[in-house]
């Protein structure tokens, strides 16, 4: 039986569709994430572009982002009360998120992460 080399023009094709259905997949509702991050007080420790007395979330997103773990450990972060460590060296329990829907916290942390 004589093996066919997939042209060029599939090779793409299939590429094109891998990256649609990932993208489909990773919409983020910004307003929600913003919202929850607002109802539970986020905002006072992080801010988008500066840090606070927590980092930066485009700081946390780009450390996470290279963590092929990354995403699994923010949402434990901000589901566990671990440990946050401070500027000045002190450590306190992180707020939990509270949330009773599990996908407004997974949304929060696709928005960080997409930040």
């Amino acid at each position: 039986m004589k093996r066919h080399k997939p042209s060029i023009l599939n090779t793409i094709l299939a590429a094109f569709l891998a990256l649609f259905c990932l993208s489909a997949n990773a919409e983020v509702d910004v307003d929600a994430a913003k919202a929850l991050a607002k109802q539970n007080g986020c905002f006072r420790c992080h801010g988008v572009d500066k840090d606070k007395d927590g980092p930066a979330w485009k700081k946390i997103a780009a450390k996470f982002k290279v963590d092929p773990k990354g995403e699994e450990k923010l949402l434990h972060h901000l589901s566990s009360g671990e440990k946050a460590k401070f500027p000045d060296g002190h450590e306190e329990p992180h707020m939990i998120l509270k949330s009773d829907d599990p996908k407004e916290t997974q949304n929060l942390v696709d928005w960080i992460l997409s930040l």
